[in-house]
């Protein structure tokens, strides 16, 4: 089972790394606000068809009303910032600095949480965080409102996810779905009046292709988790760098330099470890990174974690 769950994971994260390429595709024609507006346009209907089935009862009133709207906050700042650096920055440099998310969420842990992090979780940590810093390389390179808008991204899409981990067992899943996907579909909207172009059909169905990557990768991806273990599954986000270099190079004519090489695999083993530690019988109990299972920065998508959590309490 561990097997096809970790083929369901790679399956989905190499779709999600496609629906990257759209976006950056995109990125380069038109704003962030008009690609994500339309793109959550779009994602409605399959969400709401999904979230159909919740058989929770209650009302949308969320239950924690100021984490609810400041995990909606950090959701929305996280879709900008995510596809504004997909769109000016290197697919593998854009991922380099987005797998600092984990580093962040055994951070945010302690104060949201009050989880204890011990000596060698920490030190991964740091480890990672100096990944990134040979990624930036600040002082040798200038750094482009591209790297800090990814480094925003990786930021707000950590606390997100450790919210997520503070009041998901009490809030209900259509409350931690909709609110999100509505204040993009509101704010995007209204920032649109200022900056919209006319798109030809063609680019809309580039959007629809994004809205339905997004929508199918995550569902491979509560596949994945439903065959096999978190460990398993969550260090398969890394292979994106892997797509990442090829499409990069393909398609973008993009080159990855050898400290974005360096940095990214410090970033990619600390993470590993910190997955590796929290596996460890003993180590940890809340578990904040194993128990992340969203790509947190696909704006038009839907957040997994409640689903399954959701789908295992019914179990």
């Amino acid at each position: 089972m561990n097997l096809k769950g970790a083929l369901f994971a790679l399956t989905a994260f190499g779709i999600f790394a496609t629906h990257d390429v759209v976006i950056k595709f995109l990125g380069g024609l038109y704003s962030p606000f008009q690609i994500i507006f339309f793109s959550t346009l779009f994602s409605f209907p399959l969400v709401t068809f999904m979230l159909m089935r919740d058989e929770t009862h209650g009302n949308l009133r969320p239950v924690h009303p100021w984490w609810t709207a400041l995990r909606t906050v950090c959701a929305t700042i996280t879709a900008m910032s995510a596809f504004y650096a997909f769109s000016v920055l290197p697919l593998a440099q854009t991922y380099a600095i987005l797998f600092a998310s984990p580093l962040l969420i055994t951070l945010l842990s302690i104060p949201v949480l009050g989880e204890r992090v011990g000596v060698r979780r920490g030190a991964a940590v740091i480890v990672g965080l100096v990944g990134v810093m040979v990624v930036l390389r600040p002082g040798s390179v200038p750094l482009s409102p591209g790297h800090l808008a990814a480094m925003t991204a990786a930021v707000c899409s950590a606390l997100a996810s450790i919210i997520v981990r503070k009041i998901g067992s009490e809030e209900r899943t259509v409350v931690l779905m909709l609110y999100p996907m509505a204040a993009n579909f509101i704010v995007m909207g209204s920032l649109l009046a200022f900056n919209y172009h006319p798109m030809p059909i063609e680019h809309l169905g580039g959007i629809g292709i994004i809205s339905l990557f997004g929508f199918v990768a995550g569902l491979l991806l509560i596949g994945a988790y439903r065959r096999a273990q978190a460990a398993i599954v969550a260090p398969m986000q890394y292979s994106q760098i892997i797509w990442a270099t090829i499409y990069g190079t393909l398609i973008f004519g993009e080159t990855i330099d050898l400290p974005t090489l360096i940095g990214a695999g410090i970033i990619i083993l600390s993470g590993i470890y910190i997955v590796f530690r929290e596996s460890s019988v003993g180590v940890s109990d809340n578990q904040p990174v194993l128990q992340t299972r969203s790509r947190a920065y696909t704006a038009a998508s839907f957040r997994i974690s409640p689903l399954l959590r959701r789908w295992k309490t019914r179990s």
